[in-house]
């Protein structure tokens, strides 16, 4: 039976893409995975590591387990860990092999807007191109002005 550290309360852990090429040798094997790196703040977490050294020692896999958004269990494979001391406590650095099917891109942006967009702005959008089809006509234009456009 595979080792686990289980995540026992909070959000699903955040996943971070790792550009670097070396990080690619820690997945090789016949399923195309990706390896992400996550960071979890623990109370103890050179035993974690220890625990990590121990199992790949004895040739056994260990998982990070975890509830998904829908409340689902989920565990990935551990491939490296990592403990930090910071001023807040340990905070354990994981590098998991995900499959491709499991991963996926959050793409966000920080905006000017303190509120958003009011219902006006959006009103006046979305009725800019209202008066376009009615100020069109063909006539305007002579039979070689639409060739020159290209």
């Amino acid at each position: 039976m595979d080792e686990k550290i289980t995540i026992i309360e909070g959000p699903p852990p955040t996943f971070e893409a790792i550009p670097d090429l070396w990080v690619h040798g820690l997945a090789e094997g016949i399923a195309q995975n990706d390896i992400v790196i996550t960071n979890l703040r623990t109370f103890n977490g050179p035993s974690l590591v220890e625990r990590c050294h121990r199992a790949w020692r004895n040739l056994r896999n260990i998982n990070l387990e975890y509830r998904s958004y829908e409340g689902l269990p989920v565990e990935v494979p551990i491939v490296a860990a990592r403990n930090l001391k910071t001023e807040e406590g340990d905070m354990l650095m994981l590098w998991l092999r995900l499959k491709d099917d499991g991963v996926g891109i959050e793409i966000g942006y920080e905006d000017d807007f303190e509120d958003g967009i009011d219902d006006d702005d959006l009103d006046e959008i979305l009725n800019a191109g209202e008066d376009f089809d009615e100020d069109f006509d063909e006539d305007d234009f002579g039979e070689g002005d639409f060739d020159e456009i290209a």
